[in-house]
């Protein structure tokens, strides 16, 4: 499992760049490889609310359709639609593979940093 420090990291393995007043969302590695192979993505539209907890995108590998939640309260400021014709490229570099820009944050989940991380994958493994 491939981690970056920098990022931080929810709980439903997401991760979170902050980047000014606007953060870039996207699914950690952890997800990616527990989901399988990526087929398509169904993204938001720019200028979409999102709110903290709850499903912004879906992505569908071979295997199932799982929801994206987001770690933030905000707006969509930008839509990275290179993954609707390469859902696969979140595979082959997820830290790389944004879903969308959020800004005009007013709430965020408590993120973890790459260790505590680290550290909840271990004992969601275990459980």
């Amino acid at each position: 499992m491939e981690l970056r420090e920098g990022l931080l990291y929810s709980k439903s393995h997401e991760w979170v760049k902050e980047e000014g007043e606007e953060v870039l969302i996207g699914l950690t590695d952890y997800a990616q490889s527990e989901l399988g192979d990526l087929v398509f993505v169904n993204l938001p539209e720019e200028g979409d609310e999102v709110t903290t907890g709850e499903s912004f995108a879906d992505v569908e590998s071979v295997k199932a359709v799982s929801d994206v939640y987001s770690p933030v309260t905000g707006v969509v400021s930008a839509v990275n639609e290179e993954l609707l014709d390469a859902p696969e490229s979140i595979n082959e570099a997820p830290y790389d593979a944004w879903f969308v820009r959020v800004k005009d944050i007013s709430d965020r989940e408590e993120l973890l940093t790459a260790a505590e991380y680290e550290a909840f994958v271990e004992s969601e493994k275990d459980a």
